[in-house]
């Protein structure tokens, strides 16, 4: 399984959403930190993308702003402060008549439970940049499709939206990937770490030992736990918990089997011990989150 695969399969357990997004208001909107992947296209009007952490960031039409780790952050008319920006409404909301500030789509993963995959945790909180439209042609006419998904809803509006999000993010992450802004991706070319990934990627039922993987990689049990920890961001054996388990909640969803079998499939020898991590880590137990809704959405 590639890297860019990974972080859309860790955060399919729920559903995608997207909306267009239209602003007349002076100053601009805050966007909370609510746990999400996701991204906003600039449609039309020039601004500022606001954080805490770094200085802003201009943006104009065309350009893409790429959240990943549901970190605050702002789209501006001029520079300021987050605390100075109204917080934008959840949901669709009608268009303000007449001229707009600023016009944009958003499209995003509500992370369940507010739980970011230790992979996402490795990716940018916030980056803003301009596509190469010409190189990806294939990203214009997603945003197109999208636009118009987005304008004029109707029957199997959910289904189509949820893919052309999924398009969206792996067409973004391509091109960040490329120019190399992705540190998160970046540990693919690690020798011995990759295959230790795709080990546990493709097979977190195996009984794996920190040992185990390091034959893997074909390295010493301590280079490879310290080269895996510099280049994932997380021990081997927490970073195979965190994927089970993010394994589990997707099958939760995606699928109608017993938990006995999700269990065995994610590498838990019963049902009991399963529920317990998976109560431990997102905060219900397995039952509950299968059927429970999808969550709020970050714009």
């Amino acid at each position: 399984m590639d890297m860019i695969t990974t972080a859309i399969s860790s955060v399919r357990a729920s559903r995608a959403k997207g909306r267009r997004v239209t602003e007349a208001g002076p100053s601009g909107l805050r966007f909370p930190s609510i746990a999400a992947l996701g991204f906003h296209v600039m449609e039309a009007g020039e601004g500022w993308v606001i954080t805490s952490a770094d200085e802003p960031v201009p943006v104009r039409p065309g350009d893409v702003i790429f959240t990943a780790a549901g970190v605050e952050h702002g789209i501006a008319r001029s520079p300021c402060t987050l605390a100075e920006l109204p917080l934008a409404t959840i949901g669709e909301v009608v268009a303000p008549a007449g001229p707009v500030d600023f016009e944009f789509l958003c499209g995003a993963y509500p992370v369940e439970g507010g739980r970011i995959p230790a992979f996402l945790r490795r990716l940018p909180g916030v980056i803003a940049f301009t596509p190469d439209y010409g190189r990806r042609p294939q990203l214009r006419t997603v945003v197109d499709l999208l636009r118009a998904d987005c304008a004029e809803p109707g029957p199997g509006t959910a289904a189509g939206r949820s893919a052309l999000v999924d398009l969206m993010i792996v067409h973004i992450l391509r091109d960040l990937q490329e120019r190399g802004e992705l540190r998160g991706l970046a540990h693919t070319a690690e020798p011995g770490v990759a295959e230790a990934l795709h080990e546990i990627h493709d097979r977190p039922d195996r009984q794996w030992t920190v040992q185990r993987l390091s034959d893997v990689a074909g390295m010493s049990r301590t280079a490879f736990t310290r080269r895996f920890t510099a280049a994932v961001g997380t021990p081997p054996m927490a970073y195979l918990i965190d994927w089970r388990l993010t394994s589990g909640a997707r099958l939760l969803r995606e699928t109608t089997d017993p938990l006995s079998a999700i269990a065995r499939r994610v590498g838990y020898s019963t049902e009991f011990a399963f529920a317990a991590a998976f109560r431990r880590s997102y905060g219900i137990p397995p039952g509950r989150y299968r059927t429970a809704g999808t969550g709020r959405l970050s714009p």
